[in-house]
């Protein structure tokens, strides 16, 4: 399982990718990026299985992230952000994400959240 984790902040990016293993998950590799335009450049690049995007970025955020994926990847993307409003969360969907995590989040928030993602 390729993962490729995209957040402004190098901290978060550890703490999601330590929660990913934490909850079990079996991963070959995970990159990270610091925000959509760098996670954009890496897709051309390398293939992956599951896409974590923070929401909130600069140069570009989350759900534009996601509208430019979707034109030519079909890539599962889960936001993991603070915006937790039901209205931002449909718009995520609307625009391609495959689901959300709230933050603060566990291990097993993540497990729950992701396990259909890791077959």
């Amino acid at each position: 399982m390729r993962v490729l984790v995209v957040d402004d902040s190098s901290v978060m990016r550890k703490i999601v990718i330590r929660g990913l293993r934490q909850a079990g998950f079996k991963i070959d590799d995970v990159l990270e990026a610091n925000d959509g335009v760098e996670a954009l450049s890496m897709l051309n690049d390398k293939g992956f299985d599951l896409i974590l995007s923070d929401w909130n970025m600069p140069n570009m955020d989350g759900l534009t992230f996601v509208k430019e994926l979707r034109k030519s990847d079909d890539t599962p993307v889960v936001m993991i952000t603070t915006e937790g409003g039901e209205a931002k969360v449909q718009e995520a969907m609307k625009c391609g994400a495959n689901g959300h995590i709230k933050k603060p989040f566990t291990p097993d928030d993540l497990k729950a959240t992701l396990g259909a993602f890791f077959k």
